[in-house]
């Protein structure tokens, strides 16, 4: 199943949650991304379908290891593509804002090319 990337961004957001907190639910995620909870529940819908995440009894959330491997790619290109442009000269929270914008369509040629082109420096 190829994911949009409003997919890979809840699957980021599960990964980060999950980094900070014992367990995530749908709840967590509204409020860490500002979207109604039916918003949320329909998200969590597909990409339980898809096979990302799993979701138990409780209602507690996490990754497959697909659903991990996608969400720690995009968290990676956000990372380095927020600290190169900021090692560029701009503002950490354009920086921030551009890296999401970038982090979902960018390919994986040019991403390796970035990384190792910081690395050169």
């Amino acid at each position: 199943m190829h994911l949009q990337e409003s997919g890979e961004m809840y699957l980021e957001t599960i990964l980060v949650l999950s980094q900070r907190k014992d367990s995530v639910r749908s709840l967590d995620i509204a409020e860490e991304m500002g979207f109604s909870k039916p918003s949320v529940s329909r998200a969590v819908g597909l990409l339980k379908n898809g096979g990302f995440i799993e979701v138990d009894a409780n209602g507690y959330i996490t990754l497959t290891g697909e659903g991990r491997h996608v969400a720690e790619k995009i968290y990676e290109r956000h990372n380095v593509l927020s600290a190169f442009f900021e090692k560029l000269g701009v503002k950490s929270e354009t920086a921030v804002d551009d890296a999401c914008k970038i982090e979902h369509d960018i390919s994986d040629e040019t991403f390796e090319a970035i990384k190792k082109y910081i690395e050169k420096l």
